[in-house]
């Protein structure tokens, strides 16, 4: 596959070619399927190509309209070679699985190589991607390095069948020639002058310190988040992959978890094909830092609520609360209007005759002074409150 694992040398620019087929078995008595395509240079869409539209390639670049008719021709009666192969594949893949011509099925595939290309103007192959796609499953891909092809479920029919219908190797190599000819053109409107990222460092009230680039092209970038100067172990970093913004840049972030009292130097330190050297941003720690602060609020919050629960013991022995015995809850009125001071309270609620009352009639207290203390059914309830 086409990935980032060849960094480039100052006398080399690094470029690649990529194409994306998708063919569908609909709407056709002829069997003659509808193919789109769309053609990436350097990570980005330089036309579009429908089998069905009265004029099939779309230039979606300035410099590809300028380009010369012999290039134009050739790079189109590409895309419609490869639009006839891909109809002969997919009716072999309906046969293979048992499907009708009727139903609706996909045959994807994805074909490009990237390359180095030298001041002196040769293009070295670094790697190359050949492979399909049938109803949104991996299918069979081509080795362009061993020549041979693999299935994920080492299908040696298929790999046979495949081998004898398509030249895979002719691929490889026309990919090359494909990517040489873009090349001789002035695509400054799509491999514009590379772009220096924007770097920040910033940590959240999670103690989470991010890394972030953005606005850099091409996208091969190297980003480390560094710990008194030693990169951190990309297993301990969380990262977001290189990502694509709106105009055709780039950004990525990186994370790590930290300590809030970490005395540690942290840094992200950024490698860029358009900085003649690595740039590093350090991290500022806050006056107060992060962790520091967090640990504060937390232990006020804690002190509040230990003075908050013992206030009522300091209360009770000072006697200010309770003083000889538990008051009526909710500032129910006394049962003995005529009582004096804070004389002996019953815990349990009285009648008229001074005999506690413990029946199963007993409400809650609504603040209400009952109209018949003989009322069944009708008298204050107190608790007893245990600190």
């Amino acid at each position: 596959m086409l990935t980032d694992k060849f960094a480039s040398t100052p006398h080399q620019d690094k470029h690649s070619l990529l194409y994306l087929y998708t063919m569908q078995s609909k709407n056709s008595d002829s069997h003659i399927y509808n193919c789109t395509a769309v053609t990436l240079l350097n990570d980005r869409q330089i036309d579009f190509y429908s089998s069905s539209s009265d004029k099939p390639r779309t230039a979606k670049q300035n410099w590809l309209k300028n380009i010369s008719e012999s290039d134009w021709k050739y790079s189109t009666e590409k895309l419609q070679y490869d639009r006839e192969l891909l109809n002969i594949l997919i009716v072999t893949q309906m046969s293979e699985f048992g499907h009708s011509q009727s139903g609706v099925h996909v045959l994807q595939w994805r074909h490009g190589c990237e390359g180095e290309q030298s001041s002196d103007g040769s293009l070295t192959v670094l790697n190359s991607i050949n492979e399909f796609g049938y109803d949104g499953e991996d299918l069979i891909q081509f080795n362009c390095t061993s020549k041979t092809w693999i299935t994920p479920e080492e299908n040696r029919e298929r790999e046979e069948e495949w081998s004898k219908a398509f030249n895979a190797d002719k691929k490889c190599l026309q990919c090359k020639e494909m990517l040489k000819m873009y090349l001789k053109y002035n695509t400054t409107d799509i491999t514009q002058s590379h772009t220096p990222p924007a770097v920040y460092i910033f940590a959240n009230k999670s103690v989470s310190l991010t890394c972030l680039i953005t606005g850099f092209y091409p996208k091969d970038v190297k980003l480390s988040v560094r710990k008194f100067g030693t990169s951190i172990p990309e297993h301990l970093i969380i990262s977001s992959g290189i990502r694509p913004n709106d105009d055709g840049t780039y950004q990525l972030r990186k994370s790590v978890e930290i300590s809030g009292d970490d005395p540690a130097d942290y840094d992200c330190y950024v490698s860029h094909s358009s900085l003649t050297e690595p740039v590093m941003k350090k991290w500022v720690k806050p006056k107060n830092g992060t962790g520091t602060a967090l640990i504060e609020i937390v232990a006020g919050v804690v002190i509040f609520v230990i003075l908050l629960g013992m206030g009522p013991i300091v209360l009770i022995k000072k006697g200010i609360i309770g003083g000889a015995g538990p008051q009526p809850v909710n500032n129910a009125v006394p049962l003995n209007p005529n009582a004096q001071g804070d004389k002996n309270i019953p815990l349990l609620p009285v009648s008229p005759n001074g005999q506690a009352n413990s029946g199963a009639g007993c409400q809650p207290v609504n603040n209400a002074v009952p109209q018949n203390f003989n009322a069944p059914g009708q008298c204050n309830c107190g608790f007893l409150i245990l600190i």
